[in-house]
């Protein structure tokens, strides 16, 4: 099986699984990424785009991820108190 093979077939077995773009903020704990995912909005009342910013604690496992990179994150089990995403790949 090739390795497309087998990420089709753990995704039919999973279920689809939210991924997310973003810049990692710090890598300065072991295994652990902080990425910064942003999004625009329109505001409800003034009808300005807005950029919405926010953090998630990602989990690396191989500390490949450096301070700026663009990367992938992925949904998964939690995994600590805060990590409940893990690293796809660095774009």
């Amino acid at each position: 099986m090739t390795e497309n093979q087998t990420t089709e077939a753990v995704e039919a077995m999973r279920g689809t699984r939210k991924l997310m773009t973003g810049t990692v903020l710090k890598n300065q704990a072991d295994k652990t990424i902080v990425v910064q995912v942003e999004r625009t909005s329109r505001h409800p009342l003034y009808k300005k785009t807005v950029r919405i910013r926010k953090k998630f604690y990602a989990h690396d496992e191989e500390n490949v991820a450096q301070v700026g990179d663009k990367v992938q994150i992925m949904g998964t089990r939690p995994l600590s108190k805060l990590k409940c995403w893990r690293l796809v790949k660095v774009l």
